[in-house]
């Protein structure tokens, strides 16, 4: 990769002079013209070719360029233009493509920012027709009211683009009910390289170039009819090579209800090599009324594996899927907080694997009884009791979205070696399935590895992974496992590509399945409709081989630079066993970064990241929908500059620019499967870039403010000045770069920390039946002090004995305890380590009495349990974490084992619903439950969480100029929109930031937990 970097151009003849002088006189040409031709983004960058040279697959092949149509039109214009400079084209939707299809030389065009529009929903038909650009789950959510969906439910939906599913013939969960991509594809309008556009759909009503295609594909099918019959799989699951036998099916569905042939279903499957996506006709199915779930536990992998021909039986029609979960699944989702509690409902005892056994149908009453024949099924296998029935939509749509992140849980392994896709979708007929797993795991054993196993058991699809170290012996194992793997495939009558497709990864292996003639009809087809070779070349036909080093991410020349971490990033630097799934102890793994770049490569670039339904991940990438901005283009980012393929490293101008929209929400600590923390990445290379490049001003005034904060309370209204006087903020900005736009929290003379109120002394809390120490912050002691009285409040009348955990006057006069918040936020890590050391020297004592240590503001507290644990303050830090507690977190923990008694007997009944906004780090520790559980303390509370992510303003990062208007944006997403919905609710925050954002955004007061169960307290 040419590590210059381009930075953004004014003009098309700028763009041509940088990105020629960047890499070579074609691209900038290509650059250049579609600067001046199209109103797209022209994205040339070494980084940004770098974010699109990866997709989630083990491959990395960099791009010439990357363009991101803002019209359809211009996905025409950059083909003419790519046409005339002969450069290949690479089309790409989500990027979620397990085998390499979305990478390749050439220009990448991206559909999935704004060519992603619903043009027309028949719903008297039952059809709809998509730009390729829309995400699965995104068109199902405009559905959703109709009654309908689009029922190829790929575990990616979130992410997932119905052109990159049409391209890969996706199949999902629930195919044996509804068929893959190809039995739901009723049309598409597409181009061929030559700029054509071409309507697929029935051929018997085609004319033209489209029926003259036909024609020929026919006329191939009749002529190797033969070979058709006796090569092609007869499976569902069979996705590999083109369609061919559109005219002759050879599918145990058939393509179309009728019989009759649909060109479109030749694009289907093509992955991108035919055809560029114009827009899909799709076919609809009736929303299911009801489901209900039957999960089997096994104590063998193999009697669950003979079990699924028997369950497959069942149903009358109304079965829709059986989905394996394996042992190690298990494990890993009960180490992941959100997914633990939710697994823990599906398992009886310690099981070597459980099958997902859904029915779905209009009758509630009749999917129970075939639950119950499931049961029973069970029971005469020699099973009873071994089934969980979920009848209740909560609990089954909980566990469905742990299976769906089934891949992205098997990638959450540490150390080197990760479950690898390359023999993952070999289809089987079911009553092979216990033979061919049985047999594959002896291969895998053979060569040292284990194989984790997940998926559909239903049509004999189940995706397995041996676990391989890609840097070392990893692509020579990879290619001895897939030849014994191929000959088992063949011995049971199977495809070796069953659903991800073929891409770099299974290409070589379609002359294996279909034989020399075929595989010959396969190049005729390519030729016939590409002959210039535009699309995607040297993927289906002429394919690279599999193990081909040069082409993989962590390919021949991939090299960690050695760096010196701020954090501990230990924890990742490990090695593991592939046969036992075992790791090394941390630091033992060998990592030039200290562990950091095998914490960034925990990214398997699946794009979790990308999605818009619930959760906080990805912010900024929901308001921007830039690659740049999501987890997964900020983990590519930052493991291009820690080997060597970003000049600059850490310190360059792209890894700042990737994280300059990171609003350290945490999202990804919690959302994303493999446990990505980009927050903390954040931090260490702020500590690094700061460090070279030198601290801002903005971060220098805010990250001391614990320093000052007990002066600059001495003089209120001096320092309130600025928010008065417009032409004062407005010069303030200039220096410090905060908006004249925001108002600054006031400063006031009383306030928590010179107020005469105090608690009990530390002997006395020491020596106390019912103590608690309240830590107070620096935002909710000297700004909203009323926060930290009403929590004094509400502990004292619950009966605790209330300690305020506070520094010494000798050891620093005047202030106050700090956790470091404000100094982590801008990489200031030392600084941060020394306010931490203080206040944990502070805390220990209570903390090994075990004693509560409660706080108020999330982020301020959560530190405690987070950061401090890596800034090498040794068992101090875990002692104290151990016993850091959010407030509502402690009332909770206090009220389930019946201690707050007398404080519910005084609080008085709710008189206004309530609106409550979780604060980011309360989502990524999993305490959204706590808060809520609390405000239900009080009589008569009806409480309506707002589904947001984050509020945007995120500490610092709402008030800076720059990020202005992004944070509006984040905040305008769905939470100010709900709260202005409500408006006689009280709304309720625990963020500082966030009870500021909503202020400016509805004028509406929010306040903390605390305030709110104190103003229900006598007065």
């Amino acid at each position: 990769m040419n590590t210059s970097t381009v930075s953004a151009p004014n003009s098309a003849l700028e763009t041509y002079e940088q990105v020629a002088a960047a890499s070579n006189e074609v691209a900038g040409l290509l650059a250049k013209r579609l600067k001046t031709e199209t109103q797209g983004e022209v994205l040339f960058s070494a980084a940004d070719r770098g974010r699109y040279a990866t997709d989630a697959s083990i491959y990395q092949v960099t791009p010439l360029g990357v363009f991101v149509p803002k019209h359809p039109e211009e996905v025409a214009t950059a083909m003419a233009i790519c046409r005339d400079l002969k450069v290949p084209i690479v089309p790409r939707g989500g990027g979620t493509s397990q085998c390499g299809q979305t990478t390749g030389v050439g220009l990448v065009i991206d559909h999935s920012k704004h060519v992603r529009n619903v043009l027309n929903l028949d719903l008297q038909a039952g059809t709809v027709e998509v730009q390729p650009g829309i995400a699965l789950d995104a068109l199902n959510a405009s559905l959703k009211k109709h009654g309908v969906w689009f029922p190829v439910d790929v575990s990616t939906s979130a992410q997932a683009t119905l052109g990159g599913m049409a391209g890969n013939n996706s199949c999902g969960s629930r195919s044996i009910a509804y068929g893959n991509m190809v039995h739901n594809v009723l049309g598409a309008k597409a181009w061929l390289s030559n700029g054509e556009l071409l309507d697929f759909s029935h051929f018997e009503n085609s004319s033209g170039r489209a029926k003259q295609i036909g024609e020929f594909v026919k006329q191939l099918a009749v002529h190797h009819q033969a070979e058709l019959q006796n090569k092609w799989p007869k499976v569902l699951r069979r996705v590999a090579g083109y369609n061919l036998d559109i005219f002759d099916n050879q599918n145990v569905r058939p393509y179309t209800p009728d019989g009759k042939v649909n060109l479109s279903h030749l694009l289907v499957g093509s992955e991108g090599t035919l055809a560029m996506t114009q827009s899909l006709t799709l076919k609809l199915s009736e929303l299911p009324r009801s489901k209900v779930l039957g999960v089997v536990n096994f104590n063998s992998f193999y009697k669950a594996m003979d079990s699924a021909q028997h369950i497959a039986k069942l149903g009358n029609g109304t079965l829709t899927a059986v989905e394996l979960v394996d042992r190690t699944m298990i494990e890993l989702s009960l180490k992941i907080p959100a997914f633990a509690a939710t697994i823990r409902t599906a398992i009886i005892g310690d099981p070597e694997a459980i099958l997902l056994v859904e029915f779905a149908g209009s009758d509630k009453e009749q999917l129970k009884r075939e639950l119950k024949q499931l049961v029973a099924l069970m029971g005469d296998m020699g099973l009873p009791n071994s089934v969980v029935e979920m009848v209740d939509d909560a609990p089954q749509k909980n566990l469905w979205e742990v299976r769906k992140a089934g891949l992205n849980i098997m990638m959450s392994l540490k150390g080197d070696g990760k479950p690898v896709s390359f023999i993952e979708d070999c289809a089987v007929p079911l009553e092979h399935l216990a033979e061919y797993t049985d047999a594959l795991t002896q291969v895998f054993q053979k060569h040292g590895s284990k194989g984790t196993w997940y998926a559909h058991a239903s049509v004999g699809t189940l995706h397995v992974r041996p676990i391989l170290d890609m840097r070392r012996d990893g692509p020579q194992k990879m290619r001895a496992i897939a030849e014994e793997a191929s000959e088992l495939v063949r011995k049971y009558k199977g495809a070796y590509s069953g659903e991800h497709g073929d891409g770099l990864c299974r290409g070589e292996w379609i002359e294996w399945q279909f034989g020399p003639a075929i595989n010959q009809a396969f190049a005729q087809i390519k030729q016939h409709l590409d002959p210039l070779n535009l699309l995607s070349p040297n993927r289906m036909v002429n394919p690279p081989k599999m193990d081909d080093t040069s082409l993989m991410r962590f390919g021949n020349n991939y090299k960690i630079i050695p760096i010196q971490t701020a954090l501990d990033w230990s924890a990742w630097n490990v090695h593991n066993d592939p046969a036992t799934e075992q790791t090394t102890a941390p630091g033992t793994g060998q990592d030039p970064a200290q562990g950091l770049a095998k914490a960034v490569e925990m990214c398997n670039n699946n794009g979790t990241c990308r999605k818009f339904d619930a959760g906080t991940m990805c912010p900024s990438f929901r308001v921007t929908r830039d690659e740049v901005h999501a987890t997964r283009g900020r983990a590519n980012t930052l493991r291009l500059a820690l080997s060597g393929q970003l000049q600059g490293g850490l310190e360059s101008s792209e890894v700042k620019e990737a994280l300059d929209l990171c609003v350290g929400c945490k999202g990804c600590k919690r959302d994303c499967p493999t446990g990505v923390d980009m927050a903390r990445m954040k931090i260490e290379v702020q500590h690094h870039y700061n460090t070279k490049h030198g601290l801002p001003l903005k971060d220098t005034l805010i990250s001391n403010l614990p320093r000052y904060a007990h002066i600059a309370s001495q003089w209120p209204r001096l320092m309130n000045l600025r928010n008065q006087w417009p032409w004062l903020a407005r010069l303030a900005e200039s220096f410090t770069g905060l908006s004249a736009e925001r108002s600054w929290p006031e400063w006031k003379k009383e306030h928590f920390f010179n107020s005469q109120r105090t608690g009990v002394s530390a002997q006395e809390v020491l020596a106390s039946s019912k103590p608690v120490v309240l830590f107070v912050d620096t935002f909710n002691g000297y700004f909203e002090s009323e926060n930290a009285w009403a929590a004094f409040d509400v502990l004292s009348a619950a009966g605790y004995q209330v300690h305020i955990a506070s520094r010494t006057q000798q050891d620093a006069p005047g202030q106050h305890l700090c956790c470091g918040r404000t100094y982590l936020a801008s990489g200031q890590v030392s600084k941060a380590k020394e306010h931490a050391q203080a206040l944990l020297e502070a805390l220990l004592p209570f903390a090994q009495k075990g004693i509560a240590i409660v706080g108020l503001e999330p982020s301020c507290l959560l530190t405690l349990r987070d950061e401090s644990l890596v800034m090498g303050l040794g068992e101090m830090a875990e002692t104290v974490a151990a016993h850091a507690v959010l407030f509502e977190e402690f009332l909770a923990t206090e009220n389930k084992a019946g201690k707050l008694e007398s404080l519910k007997t005084k609080l008085a009944p709710a008189q206004k619903p309530i609106l409550l906004h979780g604060h980011c780090h309360q989502k990524a520790f999993g305490l959204m439950p706590s808060i809520t559980q609390v405000i239900q303390l009080i009589p008569q509370a009806k409480v309506d969480l707002i589904e947001s992510s984050c509020c945007g303003m995120a500490g610092s990062f709402g008030y800076e100029a720059s990020h202005l208007e992004v944070s509006k944006q984040m905040a305008e997403a769905s939470l100010l929109p709900s709260i202005r919905k409500q408006q006689d609710a009280c709304v309720v925050a625990d963020g500082t930031s966030c009870r500021h954002q909503i202020m400016d955004g509805t004028a509406r007061e929010a306040m903390h937990v605390a305030l709110l169960l104190a103003q229900h307290l006598p007065k």
